[in-house]
């Protein structure tokens, strides 16, 4: 971009206020003269590695990852380039601080670290006046939205407004992963209200004092806003981010063929689990079709799971009551059967004849699964006995602990590797060290939802995708499977290094674009190279020229 006669709204001390154009100590001479910044800043130009330098450095001396993170979102607040030039750079190390795990404490003391707001909240008490207010957000390209009403965030539950910090993370990943403008992304707060008495009795609570409003109330603001956004920002992409069980599956049944929309904790964590199980496969030798899975916990991560488990199972032309019959489940009231006398309408096509048990290792013993999947919420709900059975039945037992952030997890890589002695094929939803055994090292896999959603939204955009699909992430998840090197495997990793994210991206976003032109969702002309457009349109932390 070249600014050369920018207007004197971004002239002077105000380019220094704004994050996407900042450049702060990077500003050359003939910036400086330009845009009227001569004397405000230090005489010395520096370039943007070092920049970079000086942002690792003071990152590197904070004490804990909280300062980290908070120290990021200052200079994300200040320098939009700079912050997505360290993160991509560093994506390994930043990774953990911008998002899971630090991202769930960072959201349970929103209210104490508030600084400057970001992102844009819609209230219950903006009920007829969305769009006009919606018109206030300052980008009009926006692309994508990730929307939240904070009733179950993380493995945390209700956290109300202090939510946002999801959103904000999510879309920074989408810009730091699949290379979206970060003026195209638009984190969004419903808030509704919260039944979290604890923020309702905190007078820092900045979200709305009240419980949550439900029912038809709750369905129409929320109308109004999808209009609104839909009408506002034309072909725009809707992420529906930690809506509680009540509402994420109906909420994607009804939009899911109206608008173009996906629910990341149903079909992104279903996507990541199924690649990670593709991969186990690669290890151990075993085939899709010979699996039988248990999880603890049938939420929307379980349940989606399962479908997309079942989806690819159906696509190797096994018959789709068949293949539910591999798939078990394990809740709050024990194993999920035909005969009791209440189930949600989301369990329901998996409610199997069994006989009642109330212990996740009876279940164990009795399903004797291939596979065990944590998406309960429920620290160490995977003690040494359930490893040690799954050891007993399995040769090379398949062990995920997905439920986030890292103090959620049902277990530990360590405890795992330690006691199946090395055998576990291991992954987690948030990051665990690499642990050595004896002679060998460890590597766990994290099954972390950012290996599938930024590339979904991005051939989706790139397209012009009228709607996602399933058949999209089921795609997604091959791709991502087929990504992961005979090296990671040789150290037990299912996922491919955080390091090639960017590659993974664009990958998966070319075999969602390819769907997309296939079943004809779009009015676009597809491109003759679709990999090169995904390309194209991946941004880079790269600083305009002014002088």
């Amino acid at each position: 971009m070249n600014d050369n006669k920018l207007s004197a709204l971004y002239q002077g001390v105000k380019i220094l206020h704004d994050p996407i154009r900042n450049k702060g100590t990077a500003f050359t001479e003939a910036d400086r003269e330009a845009l009227n910044l001569t004397g405000l800043l230090p005489p010395r130009v520096h370039s943007p590695a070092e920049q970079e330098q000086r942002v690792l450095g003071n990152i590197r001396n904070k004490s804990t990852d909280l300062e980290k993170y908070l120290y990021l979102i200052s200079l994300q607040d200040r320098n939009e380039t700079l912050f997505y030039r360290v993160v991509m750079n560093n994506i390994y190390e930043m990774m953990p601080l911008i998002y899971t795990p630090t991202v769930g404490q960072a959201c349970q003391e929103f209210q104490h670290i508030f600084r400057r707001p970001r992102g844009f909240y819609v209230t219950a008490r903006d009920r007829g006046n969305i769009k006009k207010i919606l018109q206030n957000w300052p980008h009009k390209e926006a692309k994508i939205i990730v929307i939240t009403d904070g009733e179950r965030i993380l493995g945390l539950g209700d956290l109300g407004a202090q939510g946002m910090g999801i959103p904000i993370g999510k879309l920074s990943l989408y810009t730091a992963c699949a290379g979206f403008q970060p003026a195209q992304c638009l984190p969004v707060m419903f808030d509704v209200g919260t039944d979290n008495e604890a923020l309702l009795n905190d007078p820092l609570y900045n979200g709305l004092e009240q419980r949550r409003m439900r029912g038809e109330q709750y369905d129409d603001l929320l109308d109004e806003f999808i209009d609104a956004a839909t009408e506002l920002f034309p072909g725009v992409l809707i992420q529906f981010e930690d809506f509680g069980n009540t509402n994420a599956f109906r909420l994607l049944d009804k939009y899911r063929n109206k608008i173009n929309c996906f629910n990341d904790d149903i079909q992104g964590t279903a996507a990541v689990v199924l690649s990670g199980i593709i991969g186990a496969l690669r290890i151990n030798g075993g085939k899709l079709s010979e699996q039988r899975l248990l999880f603890l916990g049938a939420g929307e991560a379980g349940i989606g799971t399962a479908d997309t488990f079942v989806a690819a199972l159906v696509e190797e032309g096994i018959p789709v009551e068949k293949a539910r019959k591999q798939c078990f489940f394990y809740d709050t009231q024990g194993l999920l059967t035909s005969d009791r006398e209440y189930i949600a309408d989301h369990k329901k096509r998996f409610a199997r004849k069994l006989p009642p048990v109330e212990n996740f290792l009876e279940a164990i013993n009795l399903i004797k699964p291939t596979a065990i999947l944590g998406l309960s919420g429920q620290p160490g709900s995977f003690p040494r006995e359930v490893i040690e059975t799954m050891a007993q039945i399995n040769k090379r037992p398949i062990i995920f602990a997905l439920s986030n952030p890292t103090s959620k997890a049902e277990c530990t890589a360590e405890d795992t590797y330690r006691w199946t002695k090395g055998r576990a094929i291991f992954a987690s939803g948030s990051p665990f060290a690499p642990v050595k055994l004896g002679n060998k090292t460890h590597v766990p896999g994290q099954g972390n939802n950012v290996y599938i959603f930024p590339g979904v939204g991005l051939g989706a955009i790139v397209s012009g995708a009228k709607h996602v699909t399933d058949e999209m992430f089921l795609a997604a998840a091959h791709s991502l499977a087929n990504q992961v090197s005979e090296e990671q495997l040789a150290v037990g990793n299912v996922y491919p290094p955080l390091d090639n994210i960017r590659e993974v991206c664009a990958l998966i976003a070319c075999e969602v674009a390819k769907i997309v032109w296939e079943r004809g969702l779009t009015d676009r002309e597809q491109p003759q190279d679709i990999l090169a457009e995904i390309k194209k349109h991946m941004y880079q932390p790269v600083y305009p020229h002014y002088g």
